[in-house]
């Protein structure tokens, strides 16, 4: 049993044999406080804190608190901890989140000593921030002079929030559903934007600050979840010790209240920016239903069995009517079972519509739920549904967020509403309970009836474009600050100016940052994980990597990249994705999408593409089919990969323009979330042409394309065009060699080789040697792209080395170095952008400057040059650079799930990334030099040697032409 600190009563501990863990509840004594651990043989141990924050306006004051907490501390009074730490680190996850009912401040890392450095920093800025008010105005919002000592000059709105908010209110899929939330919810916290809406962001006053922090960030609305292998006594004493023993328990009881119905459904109609000339088939629509607690784990779990059985796959009776309706282009991003409120949601939609199909869209979802409801399902996609909530209950996580903290955010909001959080981890019972119900075939047709055909609460929202409403909301706010800068007084316009000069005096402060603790060089491990591989060849070549992987085989077959002509290489990413979604040999696409669910995870295929570790110029690249299964359905799994790759038909015309629809809706929606990546796709692909090719398969290139092509094929007879291309493109890695990859448990994987099928084995070649992409349209060095959004992404690049050069664990450090020292400041402090740095791209050979969600263009661009100037003219620190290389080995020594480890080096081996070239590399992050620094500063990053590109709004284009930059539009 696990040994708690006194100051902690455990209230149960529960052991979960299928992910093998244990997990206990706790609650603190003197406060109430919550905490819930989760023990587990991991090193990688992982801490968050989170609190109830229940806004009800859409000022944004959980977002703007969780920003300036981290702004300093009574026992840290610096001005950027945060950041700060990120330098003095090894963690190998920081971060904040505000979400609609919760604000949650977890961190992950390895090494004991850190996560307990970076323990004492989180305990004291959630518990004791500062809240300078000077910090609230950057981070928030302010008013100042264009001009900051001239109060003549234009007045703005400033903050990094505020241009977040921008930022994130430019997507349409953000808007769609801020609005639907605010209609489903017209009383709850939900009915507000808890990130903020820019137009109510200035109303938040540093009072209101002060006031929502003292109320929600107390330990008796507080919840702690920690995740390792460390113990858990330890944990609390610091908890105890250095935050709660400080507060006694509030009788404020903080939470969501279950929302007032409705007695008829409703529908609403309102519109979002677009400024494009054409605004057809850009309108949303969304039918929504409030459901029941979250909380209760089996009604989550029913809900959930619905929604699968609905909308999982292509083949599914709702998602099918929403691909072939002809309303729209696509299913909605707003598809299924939202369960992380207080009250769950389903929803359906389209997009790509009309506003007039609104009737024609409900009446639609009305009558398959309502024959659904009447014919009944068939039991095979009821079991697939289960099958697919088994593989997601048993598989293993960390590829992105550390697994610990995968599993803390999957069961906080159950914590949040004071639910059975541990049960949301132990689903076998509410698993059981639900097959056992499923033998009724009535079940799922009941649950339909009663969830949502017999439930009132029900939204019809239409989304439509205007092109004109950016214009008015933007003149609105330039008379806004108009009138108020006409009534300022004298004295009030001195107070902004000096308020100007304060913010920036507070910013260029060199703060003591010995006060924090850090480790050094001496704290990195002198080796890294190795993962080892075995070969064999049944007759095909298959690499094998024994992983503990909880009962699931994950399955890779690898075609080397043949060579393609130019219609090919356009077409390439369409037919990769398109693959899996048609049918194979006499089935249509309906019944392998059945199978698939049936007996697998997923089958996807992508294009694994790097550049040669010693010339930039030249490519390898691979096609790679992916699935992954439980071990009792491998066998199933690697025939129905087999069949899928040889059988593959392109005569469904209908469901491939299908297809097409739906990447160019998903492409265009992309953008304002992705921006600064796509920036620096389009400056990096001037030099490379890994990066070229990205730019015009997967970059801003990609989606003019795309769109181009779907127009092209509503309009005219086409897609036999396509068909074709498709089929030279598979006749062509059909001739490839091929070879497998299996990550599995080792008590399991002869078996599974055995299983493999012998007509994967193929006598082809199956290396990529200098595969090249032919001649792709070469792009000027300055290139402005017009997209809708409200803020700007900006990006530099150079032309600098491959991985395998000398030069290129060095330039890495000098991405770090110029973030931490110098563009954090200048971009994200005193420009306002959300975010910006700076990092080398070594399977490109390309240094990339990058800026996110940016007021600014020009100004940043200059401010990427000046970077250089100061690291060229200023003294390198060696306590900086000791910093900068902390950062760098922490991102190198990420762990992943164990799958994904042993995927990751598979195709780092595949691309000449061997084991010793790595360690090579990381051996060199280590020893970077301060000359070292300098000298690969003013060996590549010469401007005018640069290239750049910036994502922009209509504006931003004029200005950016007139610095000589070329238009595009999307």
């Amino acid at each position: 049993m696990m040994k708690s600190h006194t100051s902690f009563t455990l209230l149960r501990s529960v052991p979960i044999a299928s992910l093998n863990i244990t997990v206990a509840e706790f609650q603190h004594q003197q406060t109430g406080a919550m905490h819930y651990h989760i023990e587990s043989d991991n090193e990688e141990n992982v801490f968050l804190v989170a609190f109830r924050t229940m806004p009800m306006d859409s000022s944004g004051v959980a977002h703007i608190l969780e920003h300036t907490a981290l702004c300093g501390s009574k026992r840290y009074p610096v001005r950027d901890p945060f950041f700060m730490m990120t330098r003095r680190s090894l963690n190998t996850f920081m971060n904040a989140f505000t979400s609609s009912d919760w604000t949650a401040y977890p961190f992950a890392s390895q090494n004991p000593k850190d996560f307990n450095n970076l323990l004492d920093v989180y305990l004291d800025a959630t518990f004791f921030s500062r809240l300078d008010e000077l910090d609230f105005k950057q981070e928030g919002h302010r008013l100042e002079f264009a001009e900051g000592d001239n109060p003549e000059s234009e007045l703005q709105y400033k903050g990094v929030v505020f241009n977040e908010m921008k930022g994130a209110m430019s997507s349409a899929t953000s808007v769609l559903w801020q609005t639907l939330t605010k209609h489903l919810f017209p009383t709850q916290t939900y009915h507000f934007n808890s990130g903020g809406d820019p137009e109510s962001i200035p109303d938040l006053t540093y009072e209101d600050l002060l006031a929502f922090y003292k109320r929600h960030y107390h330990p008796t609305n507080a919840v702690f979840m920690t995740f390792g292998n460390l113990p858990v006594e330890d944990h609390q004493k610091k908890i105890h010790e250095q935050a709660l023993s400080h507060f006694e328990r509030l009788e404020d009881k903080l939470e969501v209240k279950d929302e007032k119905r409705f007695f008829a459904p409703v529908r609403v109609e309102e519109a979002y920016a677009c400024n494009e000339e054409d605004l057809s088939k850009q309108t949303h629509h969304v039918l929504a239903w409030l459901l029941g607690s979250s909380i209760d784990l089996y009604e989550v779990m029913k809900a959930n069995l619905m929604g699968r059985v609905l909308l999982d796959h292509s083949g599914s009776p709702l998602r099918h009517m929403l691909e072939t309706c002809g309303i729209g282009q696509s299913p909605s991003p707003l598809c299924g079972l939202e369960d992380s409120n207080r009250e769950m949601s389903f929803m359906c939609g389209l997009e790509g519509s009309e506003p007039e199909k609104a009737e024609a869209f409900e009446k639609a979802v009305l009558e398959t739920l309502e024959n659904i409801v009447k014919d009944g399902v068939d039991q095979d996609q009821v079991d697939s549904a289960l099958h697919q909530l088994e593989m997601s209950q048993r598989e293993i996580g960390g590829d992105g967020y550390p697994y610990g903290l995968q599993l803390g955010l999957s069961i906080l909001s159950s914590a949040i509403h004071r639910g059975d959080a541990i049960a949301l981890l132990d689903i076998e019972d509410a698993l059981a309970q639900l097959r056992k119900d499923t033998e009724n075939p009535r079940f799922i047709p009941e649950l339909i009836q009663t969830l949502l055909l017999d439930n009132p609460h029900r939204l019809r929202l239409t989304l439509r474009p205007d092109s004109e409403l950016s214009g008015r909301k933007e003149a609105a706010e330039k008379a806004t600050l108009a009138r108020i800068q006409a009534a300022l007084t004298e004295e009030e316009k001195s107070e902004l100016v000096k308020q100007a000069k304060a913010l920036q005096e507070r910013q260029d402060s060199v703060d003591d940052a010995s006060i924090l603790p850090k480790v050094t060089l001496d704290d990195v491990p002198k080796e890294t994980l190795r993962v080892v591989g075995s070969h064999v060849d049944v007759p095909v070549k298959v690499t094998t990597y024994e992983q503990g992987t909880n009962g699931l085989v994950y399955q890779q077959a690898i075609m080397p990249m043949p060579a393609l002509t130019q219609e090919q290489l356009q077409l390439l990413p369409y037919f990769i994705s398109s693959v899996s979604e048609l049918g194979v040999g006499k089935e249509d696409y309906l019944a392998r999408q059945a199978l698939q669910a049936r007996v697998s995870g997923g089958l996807t295929l992508f294009n694994s593409m790097r550049a040669k570790i010693d010339d930039p110029g030249q490519l390898s690249a691979y096609l790679v089919m992916t699935a992954k299964s439980l071990a009792r359905n491998h066998e199933k799994m690697d025939n129905l990969m087999l069949e899928t790759f040889e059988d593959v038909r392109f005569d469904e015309h209908k469901r491939i323009r299908e297809l097409i629809a739906q990447r160019s809706a998903r492409k265009r929606q992309s953008v304002t979330g992705s921006g600064h990546a796509l920036a620096m796709l389009a400056a990096s692909a001037v030099f490379c042409p890994g990066a070229r090719l990205g730019h015009y398969n997967s970059g801003l290139e990609a989606i003019r394309f795309i769109q181009a092509l779907d127009k092209d094929l509503a309009s005219n007879d086409k897609i036999g065009q396509v068909q074709k291309t498709f089929e030279d493109i598979h006749g062509l890695f059909k001739a490839q060699g091929r070879q497998m990859l299996l990550v599995a448990e080792g008590e399991h994987m002869d078996k599974h080789v055995q299983a493999l099928n012998e007509r994967w084995g193929h006598s082809g070649h199956v290396s990529s040697d200098n595969w090249t992409p032919g001649a792709l349209k070469d792009l000027p060095r300055l290139q402005a792209w017009k997209v809708n959004t409200q803020v700007n992404f900006c990006a530099k690049a150079y032309a600098t080395v491959p991985s395998g050069h000398a030069d290129g664990p060095v330039l890495t450090v000098l991405g770090e170095y110029l973030r931490n020292g110098f563009l954090h400041k200048a971009i994200r402090e005193q420009g306002g952008a959300y975010g910006g740095g700076a990092g080398h791209d070594a399977a490109n050979g390309v240094f990339r400057f990058y800026s996110y969600r940016d007021p600014r263009n020009v100004q940043t661009l200059a401010d990427f040059d000046r970077s250089v100037e100061w690291i060229l003219n200023q003294p390198i620190e060696a306590d900086k650079l000791e910093e900068a290389i902390l950062g760098v080995v922490s991102g190198l020594d990420k762990p992943g799930s164990p799958a994904g480890e042993a995927m990751q080096t598979f195709h780092n081996e595949l691309h000449g990334r061997t084991y010793e070239q790595r360690t090579l590399y990381r051996q060199r992050v280590l020893e970077t030099t301060v000359d070292d620094l300098r000298r690969v500063a003013e060996t590549y990053l010469k401007p005018e040697l640069a290239s750049a590109a910036v994502v922009t709004h209509e504006q931003g284009l004029k200005t950016l032409q007139d610095a000589g930059f070329e238009a595009f539009s999307l």
